[in-house]
């Protein structure tokens, strides 16, 4: 997935609001950017790091600049939380997630349960089954090597969970992929800390036959892809 460009560096003053953080920029200009990352960003919006925004002038934005990464240590990590359904996009259409491939089909935000979209629907191909995927993002590590999800309580993730239970005993694949928006995680662990009620239910959901995938990425300031997959210690 390319990285909108050419971008522009600075130095986070604060991230607020949920969508909104004032940085500024090596040029000395300060500016409002627009953070397209609804969670917590807990260990990664870091007053003081530096960070990297794209620049928009099309008609209807309210902010012309997009909050795009943050560098923590050595390690560059993509903040956009809609990149990995664009990631996993491009890895099913190149057939390097093996665990996905054999399908004809895929879909994007497909109606299914209690009002409810799948991020991917496979079907088709050679195999019997359709396959319900969902997507969910990751850049929260507190601990060096490991990578954490949820950031914060996430009752739609454990809504989201429940669905895939669902659509499994109903006898199609269920799949829940974790994408790790950074290269410096070796293994993924529910933060059972920050969010009980989640882990738990991804337990109940591995028990149910739901299938656990999780794979990092290759980041660079012009492009973000899938690279390798990861462990997922219970």
């Amino acid at each position: 997935m390319r990285i909108p460009s050419p971008l522009l560096k600075g130095t986070l003053i604060k991230r607020y609001k949920r969508f909104l953080a004032d940085i500024a920029l090596d040029s000395g200009e300060e500016i409002t950017a627009h953070c397209a990352n609804p969670g917590s960003m807990m260990a990664v919006a870091i007053e003081g790091a530096p960070v990297w925004v794209s620049e928009h002038h099309g008609k209807g934005r309210k902010l012309p600049y997009s909050w795009e990464m943050t560098k923590l240590g050595e390690t560059l990590i993509p903040i956009n939380t809609s990149n990995p359904n664009k990631i996993v996009e491009e890895a099913i259409e190149a057939g390097v997630i093996p665990e996905l491939t054999g399908y004809g089909n895929h879909r994007r935000e497909v109606k299914y349960g209690e009002a409810s979209r799948i991020d991917f629907l496979l079907d088709g191909g050679r195999r019997k089954e359709p396959c319900y995927v969902e997507v969910k993002n990751v850049h929260l590590s507190r601990q060096s090597g490991l990578a954490e999800f949820p950031d914060s309580v996430t009752k739609r993730g454990a809504k989201h969970l429940q669905e895939l239970m669902r659509v499994k005993k109903e006898g199609a694949r269920a799949v829940m992929l974790f994408i790790v928006q950074r290269s410096d995680c070796t293994r993924l662990q529910p933060a059972r800390d920050l969010d009980p009620v989640y882990a738990q239910t991804l337990d109940s959901a591995e028990e149910a036959g739901v299938e656990l995938l999780c794979y990092d990425c290759e980041v660079t300031l012009s492009e973000v892809v899938l690279r390798k997959p990861l462990e997922i210690d219970r």
